[in-house]
This record gives structure tokens, C-alpha cells and sequence, in this order.
């Protein structure tokens, strides 16, 4: 492996968060304080046990904290990004946006016929 391939900004996407639902929730938790697994669950449309599981794997890697409670009788569970979470987040939109970025050239614009390569929009 070449100094150049070690470069690609494929090396800085972070694999938890290639996962559409961990890059969910910790997308919807970095606008928050906090947010109770209910609410988040509702707002990313998946069930307990999916939520559960992600949330299990997030917080493993110190990008989520979970804080238990009660209102009234009833337990419930508050999810907060830590500021590793925080981080983990910025690093992998920014090497997303480093790929999407990179990938137009000129030369590849030509060959595929179209000066947008298709990624009208983006950028």
C-alpha cells in the first residue's frame, strides 16, 4: 500500500457509523442535550429492540451515554452524544464529503458524458 492509497479519505469513515440507523441516532443526538429512547425511537422509525441493539454498540464505543431514570413509576432511558461521539461524527461527514468531493474530475466527467457526473446538487 502506497503513502497516496493511505491518504484516501476512506481511511478516516468511521465503520460504526456506516450503519444507517447509528448514523441516525447519533445525527438526531449531536442537535440535542438529550432525547429519550422513546422519542428517538419514534423519530428515526425503529423498533425497541433495534434501537436497543445500536444503542448497545454506540455506547461501547463512548459515542453514546445512557442515563436511566423514572417519571413517576415508570423507568425510562435518556441517550446523550459524549463529545468522542461528537468528534467521531465530524471526522466521518467530513471524509464522506472528502470522498464526494474528490470523486468529480474532469476526466471521469467526460467519460460518463455528463459535466454534473450526476451528482447534481451535491456540494
Amino acid at each position: 500500500m502506497t503513502e497516496q492509497t493511505r491518504a484516501h479519505p476512506r481511511h478516516l469513515v468511521d465503520d460504526l457509523l456506516t450503519g444507517p440507523v447509528r448514523l441516525s441516532i447519533v445525527a438526531t443526538l449531536a442537535h440535542l442535550d438529550e432525547m429519550e429512547f422513546g422519542a428517538l425511537r419514534d423519530t428515526i422509525e425503529v423498533s425497541d429492540s433495534v434501537l436497543s441493539k445500536q444503542i448497545t454498540l454506540l455506547e461501547a464505543a463512548g459515542y453514546v451515554e445512557a442515563r436511566k431514570g423514572h417519571v413517576g413509576k415508570r423507568p425510562r432511558t435518556w441517550l446523550k452524544l459524549t463529545p468522542e461521539g461528537r468528534v467521531a461524527l465530524g471526522r466521518h461527514l467530513a471524509a464522506l464529503r472528502a470522498i464526494v468531493d474528490g470523486a468529480i474530475t474532469p476526466a471521469t466527467d467526460d467519460v460518463a458524458g455528463n459535466p454534473s457526473g450526476g451528482l447534481e446538487g451535491l456540494g
